[in-house]
């Protein structure tokens, strides 16, 4: 390599590029988030905790985020199962089953929850089976829970499929080999590979079920202080055309997200940095 000689990027130059993803972010996330500011500033602060400190709307803050760490738990417990049998284990229509984990992506999420709530009211397929066994599924928090659980699952199977497939399974045979059992070998050579990508998984499940509606309001019952969420009750406002008070509650449920995501991405950064000095 002659001296001097300088490394050119594919990309344009830094300046150019940093430039394109200023102002990239600027308008889809920057711009809209700013507007919530904007809009709810427009209240005082009694009208603002008024709104955002109603019974109502506290309990609706509860079974939103409630549910959403509950299905993005249950994502990464079973997320976490699909993929490594998807990796690891060749078996018949393996590819179907792999395409299913994608369907979320592709169904429209009110379509979901019309298909959940047929399933699983008390007159459904399986709703019917349970009824007698006094679980109710459809219109309470389990059922608002299994839906968030059914448009979360991509992201957790998605996100740890590419890192069980760069595991080495020469180093579970060794730990196998020096006497290390099922359980020993998990916690101690596998969960500590995989923490930064579950936690990633938990993350984005998590994230994509705080605010959803479409697969929710149908199975909730839309219940006050039951199994009313967030996002209907700021829909409600917006119909009713105080837009101050539907980003009064957005700008909560904004600040307790990015709270939380903050939380996880520094428990991730610690996880990542014990496994790279271990």
């Amino acid at each position: 390599m002659a001296k001097g000689w300088k490394e050119r990027s594919i990309l344009p130059g830094f300046g150019l590029s940093m430039g394109y993803t200023v102002l990239y972010l600027s308008l889809i996330v920057l711009f809209p988030l700013s507007a919530i500011f904007i809009k709810t500033s427009g209240l005082s602060w009694e009208q603002f905790w008024h709104t955002v400190g109603d019974p109502r709307v506290v309990a609706s803050y509860k079974i939103s985020f409630g549910t959403a760490i509950g299905a993005a738990l249950v994502n990464t417990v079973f997320g976490f199962i699909v993929a490594w049998v998807l990796v690891r284990y060749s078996f018949p229509a393996k590819r179907f089953i792999d395409a299913l984990v994608d369907l979320p992506f592709a169904l429209p999420t009110a379509v979901a929850g019309i298909a959940l709530t047929t399933i699983y009211s008390q007159n459904g397929w399986i709703g019917s089976l349970l009824e007698p066994l006094g679980i109710k599924v459809a219109f309470s928090p389990i059922g608002i829970t299994l839906a968030l659980t059914f448009i979360g699952i991509p992201f957790v199977v998605r996100t740890l499929q590419p890192v069980i497939e760069e595991l080495e399974k020469e180093i579970e045979e060794a730990a196998v080999s020096l006497g290390a059992r099922r359980w020993k070998t998990f916690t101690k050579v596998i969960f500590p590979e995989l923490l930064p990508a579950l936690l990633t998984g938990f993350t984005l499940a998590f994230a994509r079920a705080v605010g959803e509606y479409g697969s929710v309001v149908f199975i909730s019952g839309n219940m006050p202080m039951k199994t009313e969420i967030a996002p209907l009750l700021i829909m409600t406002k917006l119909e009713q055309y105080d837009y101050a008070g539907a980003t009064a509650i957005a700008l909560v449920m904004l600040v307790i997200s990015f709270l939380m995501l903050l939380v996880i991405n520094f428990i991730q950064w610690r996880a990542n940095r014990l496994n790279s000095a271990s």
